[in-house]
């Protein structure tokens, strides 16, 4: 018999609305927050009717209709911060900037109770710079998920300088159990990006360079690269999705 976690998603925007979403497919209890009511309307919407939404997944015959409405019955969309403080897990979403993800890191230490695991949704800041904002760096993690979350199988765990093996077990698990492929990689401070993006930035900047010569569009490029590599979008309809959703 599985474990019940509780686990609460800080950020409703396209990453926390599929994070969220993928969680409570797997049987969990998730707390959406976001201090926007619009927001949380948005994220609401993504995840029941959305294009990787629940109802999406049941016409793919991935869901059932009554496994779709446990799924949603399983998330509450809150404004309330306090809602996040009584999870296990706290998998923070927000805007990728790190004076905002270190401030948030330092409420929700404050406030979780102390065996809470908090994880960072980051692109690619050091994990150590934001657990440096806790008391309880042991407990801090990356968890890099890609976009759609909902549908991507990626799991980057990234184990800061001191995050703990008990930690880092308990969530590559979860992820596991959530249907995805976790990889643990470990944290650096010498450049943005752990593995993926480090990797991703360089073809994004070689892609740009080749339309900058003109030697093709950008919309040429993107088929050429799913042509010839069988990936799902080429390099700029990647960034195009990953930033503003996958309508």
């Amino acid at each position: 018999m599985e474990t019940t976690i509780t686990a609460g998603v800080l950020g409703a925007g396209v990453m926390g609305a599929g994070i969220a979403q993928v969680l409570a497919t797997a049987g969990l209890e998730v707390h959406c927050h976001d201090v926007s009511h619009d927001a949380l309307a948005a994220a609401r919407e993504l995840i029941d009717t959305g294009r990787f939404g629940v109802r999406s997944a049941v016409e793919r015959g991935k869901l059932t209709a009554v496994e779709a409405d446990e799924a949603l019955d399983r998330v509450s969309f809150t404004e309330r911060p306090e809602d996040l403080h009584r999870c296990d897990l706290v998998i923070e979403a927000i805007p990728e900037r790190l004076d905002l993800k270190i401030a948030a890191f330092r409420a929700l230490d404050r406030h979780c109770r102390p065996e809470t695991i908090l994880a960072t949704n980051s692109s690619g800041f050091p994990v150590s710079a934001i657990a440096a904002a806790t008391d309880r760096p042991d407990r801090v993690v990356g968890w890099h998920w890609a976009s759609p979350a909902p549908v991507m199988r990626f799991a980057e765990i990234v184990r800061g300088p001191s995050t703990s093996d008990e930690t880092v077990e308990t969530v590559s698990a979860l992820a596991r159990r959530a249907g995805k492929n976790p990889i643990v990689v470990e944290d650096t401070a010498m450049a943005w990006g752990y593995v993926a993006n480090r990797v991703y930035a360089a073809m994004i900047r070689e892609a740009r360079r080749v339309a900058d010569e003109g030697i093709a569009t950008r919309e040429e490029i993107d088929q050429l690269m799913v042509d010839c590599f069988r990936w799902p979008a080429g390099p700029f309809g990647m960034t195009r999705g990953a930033t503003s959703g996958w309508s």
